[in-house]
């Protein structure tokens, strides 16, 4: 892990290195970059990998209200700490959200863009009202066990990784979510600039995924000027690269593959 001070952040990271075409890896909510860890493993003799932990997870601090344009700000900073001119950006869920507005801001340095259960809409009203009660039990709840398993539920679903991450939530600040929490639940909404995301896309969703609906993602490859593909994960949830990650590293492989 190496730390970039970048964007007026202090960016933690970690660089495979190598000579190959760059990869940008932005991760999910209350996740870090090691959920990109089998992604690297398949991936870092042929591609320079970065993972990077966003504002408020991993080892990079919030310190102040940001939006997700300020996130693709700080991916953009980060590829310029790094002297990347291009790269594609791989994103999960809201990985996703800030490398789309990452390729509207900044289209002459995104390659191409994967994304893993993401989207562009805004959860309707009721959903951004459950989430708001989930996060405010993890900040007030004497235990964390109750409401870390229901959101594990949501994001992973998986016997071997939900606990991982329970017992990794456990040990952390339950105050740093907070300035995640706000931007999530108060992100605005780009579907009506879908169009003008040229790059080409690979869209990789879960089909058990009841974070993002899988036909949420559907429309949105239906919009998009240049989906080269949409690859369903069957069984998986709404983190397919951590839990089922064979054939999300084909489908992201052979995307790379198209795109030279």
């Amino acid at each position: 892990m190496t730390i970039a001070n970048v964007n007026g952040q202090q960016i933690a990271y970690s660089d495979s290195g190598g000579d190959g075409p760059a990869l940008l890896f932005s991760h999910g909510f209350l996740m870090d970059r090691t959920m990109f860890d089998a992604q690297v493993a398949a991936l870092k003799d042929k591609y320079r990998c970065v993972c990077w932990d966003e504002r408020g997870f991993g080892e990079t601090p919030a310190t102040a209200s940001f939006s997700y344009w300020d996130s693709a700000d700080d991916a953009i900073a980060l590829m310029d700490h790094l002297g990347i001119d291009e790269a594609v950006l791989l994103g999960m869920s809201q990985g996703g959200f800030l490398s789309l507005r990452a390729a509207l801001r900044y289209p002459d340095r995104v390659r191409a863009i994967v994304l893993i259960d993401s989207g562009t809409h805004v959860d309707p009203p009721e959903v951004l009202e459950g989430y708001g009660t989930l996060i405010d039990r993890w900040r007030s709840d004497e235990s964390l066990d109750e409401v870390a398993g229901i959101i594990a539920s949501i994001i992973i679903n998986d016997p071997v990784h939900s606990p991982i991450w329970i017992d990794k939530w456990k040990t952390r600040d339950r105050e740093t979510i907070v300035l995640p929490a706000e931007t999530l639940l108060t992100r605005d909404d780009i579907a009506d600039r879908v169009g003008e995301i040229r790059c080409p896309v690979l869209i990789i969703h879960g089909e058990e995924d009841n974070a993002i609906p899988i036909a949420t993602a559907e429309e949105l490859a239906g919009e998009l000027p240049d989906c080269r593909g949409f690859v369903r994960i069957p069984g998986a949830a709404h983190a397919p690269n951590m839990t089922h990650p064979e054939p999300v590293n084909q489908a992201i492989a052979q995307f790379l593959d198209t795109i030279g």
